[in-house]
Formats: C-alpha cells, sequence, structure tokens
C-alpha cells in the first residue's frame, strides 16, 4: 500500500512508507462508514498563544495535521503555502477546517516563534508545541518519527527529519487519508470537499 509519507529534513526526501504500515489509506479516502483505527488520537499541547488546547478543543471542525519546525529549510515552508493556498481555494468552506502545524523542535520552537512562523502563510494555521513527552504522544499517535541532525560546525542550527504528511482528520477527529509530500492544492481540497460531501449525505 502506498503511502506516500517521507522522511524530511536536509532536502532530501526518503521513503518511509515501510515504516508506516498499520495507516490505512493511500491515495483514496477511506470510507464515511470505516474511519477506525489508523492515525490520531488524544493529545495534550500548547498553542501558539501559550494556551493548553487537546484534541477535543478541535472537534467539528476538519483538521489538516501537519508535523514540522520552523527552522526547516524547505519541506515545511513548501508544505505550510501549500495548506495557506487551499484554505483560499477552499473560500467559505474553509471555515470548517483548522489546520495544525506540530513542532518537532520543542527546544527552539517556543509558542511566539510558532505564531511568527505559522502567521507568515495563513493567520488560521495553528502551530502548537509541548513538552517531550506530549509531543512523544502524539507523534506516537499519527505514526510520526523526527530525529536530530547535530551541526557539528553551529550545534545551536541543527536539523531535523521528519516525517512530512498532511493528515486529513475529520470533525470527529478520525482518519481520513494522509497527503504525501509533496501535494497539489486541488488534491488537498478535492479531498476535503469529497469528505464534506459524504459526510453531508450520511448525517
Amino acid at each position: 500500500m502506498a503511502l506516500g509519507a517521507v522522511i524530511a529534513g536536509c532536502g532530501i526526501g526518503i521513503s518511509a512508507a515501510y515504516l508506516f504500515g498499520f495507516v490505512p489509506g493511500g491515495p483514496e479516502p477511506t470510507a464515511v462508514d470505516d474511519r477506525t483505527g489508523g492515525p490520531g488520537g488524544p493529545f495534550t499541547l500548547t498553542d501558539d498563544s501559550g494556551a493548553t488546547v487537546t484534541d477535543q478543543d478541535y472537534r467539528g471542525r476538519y483538521l489538516l495535521v501537519f508535523f514540522g519546525y520552523t527552522f526547516c529549510p524547505d519541506v515545511c515552508p513548501t508544505t505550510l503555502a501549500d495548506i495557506a493556498a487551499a484554505m483560499d481555494a477552499l473560500g467559505d468552506d474553509a471555515a470548517a477546517v483548522q489546520p495544525l502545524f506540530v513542532s518537532v523542535d520543542p527546544a527552539r520552537d517556543t509558542p511566539e516563534k510558532l505564531a511568527a512562523f505559522v502567521d507568515s502563510f495563513d493567520p488560521r494555521i495553528v502551530g502548537l508545541t509541548g513538552t517531550e513527552e506530549q509531543l512523544a504522544a502524539i507523534k506516537d499517535g499519527y505514526g510520526v518519527l523526527s530525529e536530530i541532525v547535530p551541526n557539528e560546525n553551529d550545534p545551536a542550527y541543527y536539523l531535523v527529519n521528519h516525517t512530512a504528511g498532511i493528515f486529513l482528520m475529520d470533525r470527529e477527529g478520525r482518519f481520513v487519508r494522509v497527503f504525501g509530500y509533496p501535494t497539489t492544492t486541488d488534491q488537498i481540497v478535492g479531498a476535503i470537499r469529497e469528505t464534506m460531501r459524504a459526510d453531508a449525505a450520511a448525517s
């Protein structure tokens, strides 16, 4: 089953489908009545305003969940720009969608740093960070890996290899699909609207 998720951080994408065999999906959304298992689960984190938030705070909205870090040289800025473009393309439907940018670099990504970073792409994107334990829990729930790449010349400026994929979750926090890197705006928008239509028909 092709997943399309990659490990990125140094400008090089390495196929990581073999690391994420438990993730259902692939190129097509899962069935509306069969969104069980897969990535996701409860979390408690700190948002970019400094407030404590949980997964329950986002119930009722579709989520676009992306893991990365503010010092990322390429994949993260590109992906956040794609998410911002998708939010613009969704028009009024964007009100039902909440993009979340979860840091894999809590040592450097303070709430203030995250706020400035995500706002430079779209103020509707919320940056999330937390303790090492809190971030380990959400990464485990989503099957996300990250690893610091030391910089011997400048220890403070290190890179972080990390899973690069956008997770689409439904209004109840259930996994719908993952978008591999790179993914076009049309693909993101199309999948969100298809999910919305399916949910409307099932309600």
